[in-house]
């Protein structure tokens, strides 16, 4: 039933995938994920809903290949069906009480940003973006932020594109120059949403931040994605998995996304058939 419908090579490692999912589109909305299993014997993995077509009834979801499902997932082509798409869950983003809105995507996180930015266009709101990677390569969807942003601001750690630099330099000099975002969106890795908080908080700029990279299971029963918020235990799946970063405890956060990196590693080598883990 869930039927890929189009796979694109985005850059080294990252394909965007079209899941043909009419029963999830229907409700669908920007800041929500799914859950998928690329066959009966798979384990159950979230991804962002990066889009949706109401009209062709397709999801897309933009995935890189770092473990052993997502590597699984790569080797599947159109045509070829998912076991389980289930969605939409977690809570929708909400930025209607927001008047100038400055969205930030680190690497692959351009992909949860992008449904944000196309639903303030289309609500003709006023929409900064910046977005950044180690280099031009890494960067996604250019032209899509570049036709629907007021401004597009790019950022490689190289200075293969744009300016060199991280994504932290220019909302400290936006923010320092004029003060007109009242809320910046960021999404990326963990220190790289910390730091942006750091740098936000200095001029006491709201801040939302995604918890999406470190869910697991999904719905709130394996813990995983247990963060402290406010000084209140969250779950990123259930509660989220957006929340203000300036509440999040960051260091425990970040430590606790590393504690599966060695196993998932190891099983990555094995379904691979590499023998050296190193």
């Amino acid at each position: 039933m869930y039927n890929i419908l189009n796979k694109r090579h985005l850059a080294p490692g990252i394909i965007e995938y079209k899941i043909y999912a009419p029963m999830v589109v229907e409700n669908a909305k920007p800041g929500q994920f799914i859950i998928l299993r690329t066959d009966l014997f798979g384990e159950r993995v979230p991804f962002t809903i990066c889009d949706i077509d109401k009209v062709s009834g397709t999801v897309t979801i933009l995935v890189q290949t770092i473990g052993a499902t997502t590597y699984k997932l790569s080797l599947m082509n159109v045509g070829d069906c998912l076991a389980d798409f289930v969605g939409p869950l977690g809570c929708a983003t909400d930025l209607t009480n927001y008047e100038r809105v400055l969205l930030v995507g680190g690497g692959i996180g351009a992909a949860v940003i992008y449904p944000q930015c196309k639903q303030l266009h289309r609500n003709e709101r006023s929409v900064d973006v910046i977005i950044g990677a180690r280099n031009e390569n890494l960067l996604l969807y250019i032209d899509e932020f570049k036709s629907m942003s007021k401004s597009l601001y790019i950022l490689t750690d190289d200075g293969s594109i744009g300016e060199q630099g991280f994504v932290t330099q220019k909302i400290n000099e936006l923010l320092k120059r004029n003060k007109e975002h009242d809320v910046v969106f960021a999404v990326g890795p963990l220190p790289m949403m910390r730091a942006v908080c750091e740098v936000t908080s200095k001029y006491g700029v709201k801040t939302i931040i995604s918890m999406n990279s470190i869910m697991l299971d999904g719905t709130g029963m394996c813990g995983c994605c247990r963060l402290t918020v406010d000084n209140k235990i969250q779950y990123a799946c259930i509660h989220g998995p957006e929340f203000d970063g300036h509440l999040v405890k960051w260091e425990e956060a970040i430590q606790r996304s590393k504690q599966f990196i060695q196993t998932e590693k190891a099983h990555y080598c094995r379904i691979r058939g590499i023998t050296n883990e190193n």
